[in-house]
């Protein structure tokens, strides 16, 4: 007699199912301070009404509301005109789609300007830094694999702040005149 196959009798792999009245799990903790997790009934959100949270801590005057899935990010980015980010690079993959405003730089040693509705890759480790030009506040998207959350670190080492261009940093936005 042929040995019984215990494969079909043992439970197979698939979504985890609460029972009727059981407890909600607390929300699973996300790997970027201040995101929201996605999920667990929660599939739908205003981007640009979440919570603030920095997007570059350290090195970058970005910051927006970021939404975390189990696998992948979500941030709705908001960059000062004539502020950005210093060389950094960061584990993950990323892109980003520009909504509104121009960002310049490079990644990768490459040169980048990049007006609304254009999308930038940046390739995982690639040493990388984006302005918003002077004309106006940049809002893009920046969508990241979850290898890391949307911090990364500049080249530099030091935690010294973001980049600005002349006569746009924490000094001269209290002396200088709008156009």
């Amino acid at each position: 007699m042929a040995a019984k196959n215990n494969i079909s009798s043992a439970r197979r792999p698939g979504p985890q199912r609460r029972a009727a009245g059981a407890t909600p799990r607390p929300p699973a903790r996300t790997k970027t301070e201040g995101a929201i997790r996605g999920g667990d009934g929660k599939y739908q959100f205003n981007l640009a009404r979440l919570r603030q949270v920095p997007a570059g801590t350290g090195y970058s005057s970005a910051h927006g509301g970021v939404v975390e899935g189990a696998r992948m990010l979500v941030g709705y980015i908001h960059k000062a005109r004539g502020t950005g980010s210093r060389m950094h690079t960061h584990k993950n993959e990323q892109f980003n789609l520009v909504v509104k405003g121009t960002l310049t730089g490079s990644v990768n040693g490459k040169r980048v300007r990049a007006g609304a509705g254009t999308l930038i890759y940046i390739p995982a480790n690639a040493p990388h830094t984006l302005i918003s030009t002077p004309d106006e506040d940049v809002i893009f998207i920046a969508i990241k694999d979850l290898s890391q959350g949307i911090i990364g670190k500049a080249v530099d080492g030091s935690m010294a702040g973001p980049q600005f261009l002349k006569g746009y940093g924490p000094r001269a936005s209290k002396t200088r005149t709008r156009r």
